[in-house]
């Protein structure tokens, strides 16, 4: 009984503390939970991904609801989210299909340069988003946004995250918004989308065998760290986290590599 207690601490813990990261970022955290699930907790890759698949679900609708007090979304953003959802729910559909028919040797490689990647985007997060928005035809910009959203939704089932970090940036160099409604429309896309990846999981009998206290403990915990890192966002300097945190994924997916190197050498 107490081994459990401890254990629901830790897993609430472990979400509370990645939700205040996220919602410093404006992220919903599941890059920082992926590499917990595996290293800290030794969850087998494609499980570590359906678990940081459900608890970013419930972390992206109540930040989400968090933010609805602060940006406002209208008809006029709907063509935005249309867009990228489009592409992003075939991506999402196209990453599982992968995920599920690989190997776990090579599926771990692929999180770990999935999170080298990610880690370059959130060191390069200030030039991403000083940088001119594109000038392209309308038509081309929304094509290149379904393509961008076919990126991101195969990004988005493979790791388990929500592809904020990506669909951000998107946004703002294609769409010229600023990066708080950029955040506000991530969210709207990402929630489908990780829905998407869900079900197809589901459809494929991968939520047999989740620990499913765990999950609502570390659920819980990220709801209250996203709401407490809303509040600290004013008092942090986002710029100099988000390095510290994109080095810290770098190291992440370097001992993941390396990890699994060793496993597979015995």
């Amino acid at each position: 009984m107490r081994e459990r207690s401890a254990q629901g601490i830790w897993a609430f813990s472990w979400g509370a503390l990645i939700g205040v990261l996220g919602g410093l970022i404006g992220l919903g955290g599941a890059e920082f939970r992926l590499p917990v699930l595996l290293s800290f907790y030794k969850f087998r890759t494609l499980q570590a991904i359906v678990v940081n698949l459900i608890v970013s679900l419930v972390t992206v609708v109540f930040s989400f609801i968090f933010r609805a007090g602060f940006v406002n979304l209208d008809r006029s953003h709907a063509p935005i989210i249309i867009d990228i959802l489009i592409g992003s729910l075939i991506g999402s559909y196209i990453g599982v299909r992968f995920a599920t028919r690989i190997n776990e040797h090579t599926l771990t490689r692929i999180v770990a340069v999935f999170l080298i990647m990610l880690s370059g985007v959130l060191i390069g997060h200030d030039l991403l988003f000083h940088a001119q928005t594109l000038t392209v035809p309308s038509s081309l910009k929304f094509g290149l946004g379904a393509l961008a959203g076919v990126m991101i939704g195969v990004f988005s089932s493979m790791l388990g995250v929500a592809g904020g970090e990506l669909i951000i940036p998107t946004i703002i160099l294609l769409f010229a918004v600023n990066i708080k409604l950029a955040g506000s429309l991530s969210l709207a896309i990402s929630i489908p989308t990780i829905t998407m990846g869900l079900v197809r999981y589901g459809g494929q009998g991968k939520f047999s065998g989740l620990p499913t206290t765990f999950i609502l403990w570390m659920a819980a915990g990220s709801i209250l760290g996203a709401l407490a890192g809303s509040y600290l966002l004013g008092f942090v300097s986002v710029s100099g986290l988000q390095i510290l945190l994109g080095l810290i994924l770098l190291i992440s997916a370097v001992k993941l590599w390396r990890s699994h190197s060793k496993t597979s050498v015995q």
